[in-house]
Order: structure tokens, then sequence, then C-alpha cells
């Protein structure tokens, strides 16, 4: 069983790496965007491929959706 790994893995390049996806939604309506992220999700997903990694992820993402 794999799982889903936890710590930071951009190193130094955190901030350039959120800065290239806010880049990637600009010009796009909160509707395009979210439709852009639901693509850019199952498209990461697919290439993650672990489907117990992805319910780690799932499970993780839903604790913090407050």
């Amino acid at each position: 069983m794999s799982n889903l790994a936890l710590t930071p893995n951009f190193g130094r390049e955190a901030d350039a790496f959120y800065a290239e996806l806010i880049a990637a939604q600009a010009g796009l309506s909160d509707e395009q965007a979210a439709d852009w992220m639901a693509r850019l999700t199952l498209i990461l997903c697919n290439h993650i491929g672990d489907r117990e990694v992805l319910r780690q992820a799932f499970a993780l993402a839903h604790e913090h959706h407050d």
C-alpha cells in the first residue's frame, strides 16, 4: 500500500509554482477556472494512478474543506 507524500516537495520553488498555478488561470471567469481546475485534477489523478494514494488525498482535502 502506498502512502500520500505529505512533506513539502517543491523546495525553494514553492512560491514559483504557486505563481504559475495562479497565472495559468489568469483571464478565466470563476466558472472557467473551476472547470480548468477539475480538468487539471483529473489529469494529475490519472498520472498518479494509485487509487490508495488518491483516496488518502481525497480524505485529507475533505478534512481541510472548512
